[in-house]
C-alpha cells in the first residue's frame, strides 16, 4: 500500500513539475492592449487568448523548449521563444504592414492569411473603419476594389460583385454572424437597414463571384460577412456620436444623426453579455426626374407632359394609366353617349391621366433604429466551448425600387438565434421575420388617388367627349387635345389640399391594389446550419462536412404573393465537404490544394451538386499565385415562384406549379368580343401567362408593321435554377514596398433566369390565327410578366488590380481599376433583359496617413465609374460617368478614449446617380465622436 502511495505522489510530484506557465500581455505600437489576440504554441491546437486588457495565462503540459505564435485580426503576427517553465513575457503587435497579412475566415471556412487565400477576398477592419471617410462602415465598401455599391436610399445601399446588380439583388449573401441577413418578405438585403451597429463590427470580409459550393444557393455573385465583437474579447461601454447634414438640389439641407451604442461585460470567464443599439435619421434623396419613358419603359429625354399625350414621366405617378382615345369614342358610341360616326372624328390616340410626383407622395423620412443583445456562456474553464442566443431587432423607413418605387415605411425584422461552437465545429438554428409596417407602393398611390376622386373609364370618357365636341366647333387637332384634358382634369385633388391628404391617407392603408396602394408581410423563414473540422483528429489535411436546413413561410395576405387563403410553406436543404491540404516544397515554396463540393435541394427542383477546386502556389513570402475552378446556382427565388401582383404595367406571376392557377382574375370582355359569342367576363389564371401568350415584344413589332409573321407564341418554361461555371486567376505579391492583388475572372452562365412579358388574349388560343388575334384587336387581353429562364448565350468577364504602398515615410497610398464586361449578342436578342447594370470602367484611389503627427490621421478616397447602362424591370436608361471625392479628419484623445472625426462625403457636391430612377445622390457633411472604441 505504501508503495501505491508513493507511486502517486510521484506521479502528482511529476505532474506539477512538467506544468508550464506563460504569462504576459498584447500591446500595439501605441501601448494600446490587443483583446481577444491569440496565443497558440506553434505545431499545435493549443493556445488561450487575450483578456481585455491584453493580459493573458497559458498553462499547459508541454515541456520547453517550444514557439508560441502571437496573432490577431489585423496585425502581423508574432513568434516568442518559450524556454523555461514559468515565463513571462511582453508581445507588442504591430498592425499588418500590408493586407495580405491580415487574416480571414470566409475564404476556406477557416482562418487564413489574405496572402493564402484560395479565391478573391476583400476586408474591412476595425482600423480601416476608423479611418474611413464614408458616414458610416457599410458605405465604406463602395472603396473596396471590384465591389459595386448601389444606392436606393439613404438607408439602403445595394452591394454586388461581378455584374448583374439590381436592387432586388438574390445573387448576392450577406451574413451577420453567420444569419442571412435578407428579409423573408423580399429575399434579399436591405442593406444595413436591420444589420450591425457600427461600434460592435469586428470585421467585415466580401468574396466576389460564385461561392455556391461552400455557402449555398444565393452566394451566386458574391458573399458578404459582417463579424461583431464577442464580449468576453471587448467589454465595457462604447458609442458612437454622428452628426452633420445631407445636402442635395432637390431636398435642400437636412439634419443627418447617426448613433450608435455598445454594452458589454464578462461577468466570469464562463458568463457573458452584450447589448448594442443603433439609431439613424435623416431625408432621403428625392427622386424628381420628370424625364418620359417610352412604350418600352426607357428614358425618352423629349418626352414632356407639354409635348407627349400619353407622358408616363420616370417619377411621375398615375400617369401610367392610359387608353386609346378611338377605343374610347367606339365604346361611347355603342352606350349612345356619342352619336353614330363620331369616332371618326378622334383619332387613334393613346393618352394618359395626369400624375403626381414622387414629392407629394412620401416625406423622404430616411430612419434605421435597431437593437440587439446576447447572451454568451462557455461552461468549461479552458476549453472554447461556448453557447450562445443573439436576439435582433430593427425598424425603419427607407424607399425600394422594383417593378415599382415603394415607400418602405415602419418595416420591422427580427432574428433570433441559438448557437453552440468551439474551435472546431459550430451548429446554429435561427428564425428571421419581417412585418411590412405601414408600406406602400407609391405608383399605385399616384393611379389610385386619382380614381377616387375620377374613375377612369369616367376620365377618358370626358376626355373624349370634349375631344369631339371641340373639333366640331373647328378647333386643331392640338387644341381639342387641349380642351380634352382641361374637362377630365377638372375637380382633380391637388397635393397640398384636404382633400388630396384624404384620398392619400385612405389610399395607403386598403391592400386592394383596385382601389389601395398598401402591401403588408408577416414572412418567416427558419434556418439551421452546421459546420465540423476534422483538422484536430486528421494530420494529412484539414477536413470539413457541414449541412443546412430551410424552410420558408411566406405570408403577406395575397397582396404580393398568392397566399391570400394562408402561409406558403416550402423546403431547402444542403450538404457539403472540403478537403484542404498544404504541401510544402523546397525552401519557402508551398502548394496549397482545396476542394469542396456541395449538394442542395429544393423541393421543386432536382437536386444540384455545385465543386470547387483551387491551387494556391506560394513562391516565397512576398509572392503567391492561385486558381480556381468553382461553379455555382441559384434557386429561384420566392418572387420568382410564388409571386402574384398586378404591378399595374402587367401582372408578375411566379412560375411554381401549384402558384400557376392560384392567381386569378374576372375580366370585362368588350363588346366586340360579345359579338364574337363571348361572355361578358371570363376568369383568367397565371396559368395563361405560361401556357397561352404571345411574346409582348412580337406584337409591339407586329403593331408598328403590321405584319402578322411578326408575332410569336410566348408560352415561357416555367423557371429552373440558374448555373455558373467560374474560372479565376489571380497573384498577390510584394515588390519592395508595393503591394499588387491581381485578379481575372470568366463567367459562363447556364439557364439564366430573366423576366419575360407576355400577352395572355382573353379568348382563343395562340397560334390559332383567328380568335386569340381578335381578343387582341379587340383589346382582349392581359399582359403578364413570367419567370423563366434563357437559352441565350450569356457569359461575363473581368480583372481587377489593386497596388498599395508607403510613400513619403508613413502615408498610405492605394488605388484599384477594375474591368467588367458582358459577353452577350444584344442585336441578335434584342427583347432579352439581361439586367447587368455594371460600369465597364472603375477606378478608385486612396491616400492617408493614420498617424499625420501625434494622434491625427487624414484619409482621402477617390471614385471614378464609367458610364453603363441601367435596365430594370421599373425601366432603362443610361447611368452618367461621375466621380466622386470622400475626406475626413480624425483626432485621437487616447486620455478619454475618444476619437473625433470631421468628414465629407461627395465633398465636391457634383450629384450623380447609381441607377435609374433613383434620386441624384448628394453630399453628406458630419462630425463624429467615437468613445472607448
Amino acid at each position: 500500500m505504501r508503495k501505491i502511495l508513493f507511486l502517486v505522489l510521484m506521479f502528482f510530484v511529476a505532474f506539477g513539475f512538467s506544468q508550464t506557465t506563460i504569462s504576459g500581455t498584447v500591446v500595439d505600437e501605441n501601448n494600446q492592449p490587443i483583446p481577444a489576440a491569440n496565443i497558440i504554441i506553434v505545431g499545435t491546437r493549443i493556445g488561450t487568448i487575450a483578456d481585455f486588457d491584453g493580459n493573458f495565462v497559458l498553462e499547459t503540459s508541454e515541456v520547453p523548449p517550444f514557439q508560441l505564435v502571437i496573432s490577431s485580426l489585423g496585425y502581423s503576427e508574432v513568434r516568442e521563444n518559450i524556454s523555461t517553465a514559468k515565463q513571462t513575457i511582453n508581445v507588442v503587435l504591430q498592425e499588418a504592414q500590408t493586407f495580405l497579412d491580415e487574416v480571414v475566415l470566409s475564404a476556406s471556412r477557416t482562418p487564413e492569411r489574405i496572402f493564402e487565400s484560395p479565391v478573391t477576398v476583400e476586408r474591412i477592419g476595425q482600423q480601416a473603419i476608423k479611418n474611413t471617410a464614408s458616414a458610416d462602415f457599410y458605405g465604406s465598401l463602395e472603396n473596396l476594389k471590384g465591389v459595386d455599391v448601389n444606392t436606393n436610399s439613404l438607408t439602403f445601399k445595394s452591394v454586388n460583385a461581378r455584374g448583374f446588380a439590381t436592387f432586388a439583388n438574390t445573387r448576392f449573401m450577406q451574413l451577420v454572424d453567420g444569419m442571412d441577413n435578407s428579409t423573408p418578405a423580399l429575399n434579399f438585403p436591405i442593406g444595413n437597414l436591420s444589420g450591425l451597429v457600427e461600434v460592435d463590427v469586428l470585421s467585415v470580409e466580401l468574396l466576389p463571384g460564385a461561392a455556391s459550393a461552400l455557402y449555398g444557393a444565393n452566394a451566386f455573385n458574391g458573399i458578404l460577412f459582417m463579424r461583431s465583437k464577442s464580449p468576453f474579447d471587448y467589454q465595457g461601454i462604447s458609442a458612437s456620436i454622428k452628426q452633420g447634414v445631407t445636402s442635395q438640389e432637390a431636398a435642400g439641407t437636412n439634419s443627418y444623426t447617426d448613433v450608435g451604442i455598445r454594452a458589454a461585460h464578462k461577468f466570469s470567464d464562463k458568463f457573458a453579455v452584450k447589448w448594442n443599439f443603433g439609431y439613424l435619421d435623416g431625408t432621403d434623396w428625392a427622386a424628381t426626374s420628370e424625364v418620359g419613358k417610352n412604350v418600352q419603359n426607357t428614358a425618352s429625354p423629349g418626352s414632356t407632359r407639354a409635348n407627349d399625350l400619353n407622358y408616363n414621366g420616370i417619377n411621375v405617378y398615375g400617369d401610367e394609366v392610359s387608353a386609346d382615345i378611338k377605343d374610347v369614342a367606339l365604346t361611347l358610341e355603342g352606350l349612345g353617349r356619342l352619336p353614330a360616326g363620331a369616332n371618326a372624328l378622334v383619332p387613334s390616340q393613346a393618352v394618359s391621366r395626369t400624375g403626381y410626383n414622387e414629392r407629394y407622395l412620401t416625406d423622404y423620412t430616411a430612419r434605421s433604429i435597431k437593437s440587439d443583445w446576447g447572451l454568451f456562456y462557455r461552461p468549461i474553464e479552458g476549453n472554447s466551448l461556448e453557447l450562445s442566443y443573439v436576439g435582433k431587432v430593427g425598424t425603419g423607413n427607407t424607399i425600394y425600387q422594383g417593378t415599382n418605387r415603394y415607400n418602405i415605411r415602419n418595416f420591422f425584422q427580427q432574428q433570433h438565434k441559438f448557437e453552440i461552437k468551439n474551435d472546431n465545429f459550430f451548429v446554429r438554428g435561427y428564425m428571421v421575420g419581417d412585418k411590412a409596417g405601414d408600406s406602400y407602393d407609391m405608383v399605385f398611390t399616384g393611379i389610385n388617388i386619382n380614381r377616387a376622386w375620377k374613375p377612369d373609364n369616367q376620365w377618358f370618357g370626358e376626355y373624349t367627349g370634349a375631344f369631339v365636341q371641340a373639333t366640331l366647333g373647328g378647333a386643331t387637332e392640338q387644341q381639342a387635345h387641349a380642351l380634352g384634358r382641361a374637362q377630365a382634369e377638372s375637380g382633380r385633388f391637388l397635393p397640398g389640399t384636404p382633400e388630396f391628404q384624404s384620398a392619400f391617407d385612405r389610399v395607403i392603408q386598403n391592400p386592394d391594389l383596385s382601389q389601395g396602394s398598401q402591401f403588408r408581410d408577416a414572412s418567416k423563414y427558419y434556418h439551421s446550419d452546421a459546420n465540423y473540422n476534422l483538422g484536430h483528429v486528421i494530420d494529412w489535411a484539414e477536413i470539413q462536412v457541414g449541412g443546412s436546413f430551410r424552410q420558408f413561410q411566406l405570408n403577406s395576405f395575397g397582396t404580393i404573393y398568392t397566399d391570400s387563403d394562408g402561409p406558403i410553406i416550402y423546403n431547402e436543404f444542403g450538404l457539403y465537404t472540403q478537403v484542404q491540404k498544404k504541401i510544402e516544397l523546397a525552401g519557402e515554396q508551398s502548394l496549397k490544394l482545396t476542394g469542396s463540393v456541395r449538394y442542395d435541394k429544393n423541393e421543386f427542383f432536382d437536386g444540384f451538386f455545385s465543386p470547387r477546386i483551387s491551387a494556391g502556389y506560394t513562391v516565397n513570402r512576398n509572392h503567391n499565385v492561385r486558381a480556381s475552378i468553382q461553379t455555382g446556382f441559384r434557386n429561384p427565388s420566392t418572387q420568382d415562384l410564388f409571386i402574384g401582383l398586378d404591378a399595374g404595367r402587367a401582372v408578375l406571376i411566379g412560375a411554381a406549379p401549384d402558384n400557376l392557377d392560384r392567381y386569378s382574375r374576372n375580366l370585362s370582355v368588350s363588346g366586340g368580343g360579345q359579338l364574337l359569342g363571348q361572355p361578358a367576363t371570363i376568369t383568367q389564371t397565371g396559368r395563361a401567362a405560361y401556357e397561352n401568350s404571345f411574346s409582348a415584344a412580337s406584337l409591339q413589332r407586329f403593331a408598328a408593321s403590321g405584319n402578322v409573321a411578326d408575332i410569336e407564341i410566348g408560352n415561357p418554361n416555367a423557371v429552373q435554377p440558374e448555373q455558373v461555371t467560374s474560372y479565376e486567376i489571380g497573384y498577390r505579391g510584394k515588390l519592395d514596398k508595393l503591394v499588387i492583388d491581381f485578379s481575372t475572372y470568366f463567367n459562363q452562365y447556364q439557364d439564366f433566369i430573366s423576366p419575360e412579358n407576355v400577352i395572355a388574349p382573353y379568348y382563343g388560343t395562340v397560334g390559332d390565327n383567328s380568335l386569340s388575334l381578335a381578343a387582341i384587336a379587340n383589346g382582349d387581353f392581359a399582359t403578364y410578366q413570367a419567370y423563366t429562364n434563357s437559352d441565350v448565350d450569356i457569359a461575363s468577364y473581368g480583372a481587377s488590380l489593386g497596388l498599395s504602398a508607403k510613400v513619403f515615410g508613413n502615408y498610405d497610398l492605394s488605388g484599384s481599376y477594375t474591368f467588367t464586361r458582358l459577353d452577350f449578342d444584344r442585336e441578335a436578342n434584342p427583347d432579352f433583359q439581361v439586367q447587368f447594370n455594371t460600369p465597364e470602367h472603375q477606378f478608385k484611389a486612396s491616400f492617408g496617413n493614420d498617424e499625420l503627427f501625434n494622434n491625427f490621421g487624414f484619409n482621402v478616397n477617390y471614385r471614378f465609374s464609367d458610364d453603363y447602362y441601367w435596365e430594370a424591370t421599373f425601366g432603362n436608361g443610361i447611368i452618367p460617368e461621375f466621380h466622386v471625392v470622400d475626406a475626413q479628419v480624425n483626432y485621437s484623445v487616447p486620455s478619454i478614449k475618444s476619437t473625433f472625426k470631421v468628414g465629407a462625403n461627395n465633398l465636391l457636391g457634383e450629384e450623380y446617380f447609381t441607377a435609374f430612377g433613383t434620386g441624384f445622390i448628394g453630399s453628406i457633411y458630419y462630425v463624429s465622436w467615437v468613445i472607448n472604441n
